[in-house]
């Protein structure tokens, strides 16, 4: 799994201007309800934020295009649950982890659209929240009250958190070799 997520860095390193692209997509897959459980999109967000900190991406397309696939994945995931309602809990892979569906459900149920921001951040949550916002019938304008700040600030945040990350360990490796 390690290589893939190295091929995927890699690619996007030698591929700058398809960066945006590719997070799009990325972001898309990790807030769309039964995509968001196969594939672990955040790590290689994070890795290719990393990107930021050698100077082979700029951060603001990055943030663009994970912004906007994870406003699509998660508001299609709402559109599901709205449509389909209930059926679509019974569908592979939530039909196997009961516990993840009852987890979605009392803190959409309980928290209602704070659910849905900590539901960007909070991976559990992630795959079930958005169509339990569906589900529930939640409003389009309420979902996407709490949805946009949520994406926008998951987008921001999580490949930030590889520019830092970079930015630290290119410090430590500048104190500790002087190169």
């Amino acid at each position: 799994m390690e290589s893939f997520f190295a091929s995927i860095v890699d690619f996007v390193s030698a591929n700058r201007e398809w960066s945006p692209y590719i997070v799009f997509v990325l972001a898309l897959g990790e807030t769309l309800a039964f995509v968001s459980i196969l594939i672990p999109s955040t790590a290689i967000l994070v890795g290719i934020g990393a990107l930021v900190a050698t100077g082979s991406l700029d951060f603001a397309p990055l943030w663009v295009g994970a912004s906007l696939g994870a406003l699509a994945g998660s508001t299609l995931s709402w559109w599901l649950g709205l449509r389909y309602g209930k059926r679509m809990l019974k569908v592979w892979p939530l039909s196997r982890d009961p516990d993840m569906i009852a987890r979605g459900t009392a803190a959409f149920a309980r928290w209602g659209g704070a659910a849905i921001i900590v539901g960007h951040f909070f991976g559990p949550l992630r795959s079930v929240v958005f169509l339990m916002a569906g589900v529930s019938a939640m409003r389009l304008a309420a979902f996407q009250l709490a949805n946009v700040p949520g994406a926008l600030a998951w987008a921001y945040v999580i490949p930030k958190s590889g520019e830092i990350g970079g930015d630290v360990i290119g410090h430590l490796w500048r104190s500790v070799f002087g190169a």
